[in-house]
């Protein structure tokens, strides 16, 4: 996975009625953009994160 910052992370539920989560990428730790990531999600918190295989990525309309 590479990704950029503001590109926006997208977390699907693992389990029946869990909720998907959004977070935008704040700042990339990794080589040429790859995790761990530094993201806001959208309640306001921030956490650094190694996505999985449940997480798909979204890059800005430019």
């Amino acid at each position: 996975m590479h990704v950029a910052v503001g590109d926006r992370l997208h977390v699907q539920g693992r389990v029946v009625g869990a909720h998907a989560h959004t977070a935008e990428v704040v700042e990339v730790h990794g080589e040429n953009g790859e995790p761990p990531y530094l993201v806001r999600y959208d309640d306001g918190h921030e956490a650094l994160v190694f996505p999985g295989p449940d997480v798909w990525v979204e890059h800005p309309q430019t």
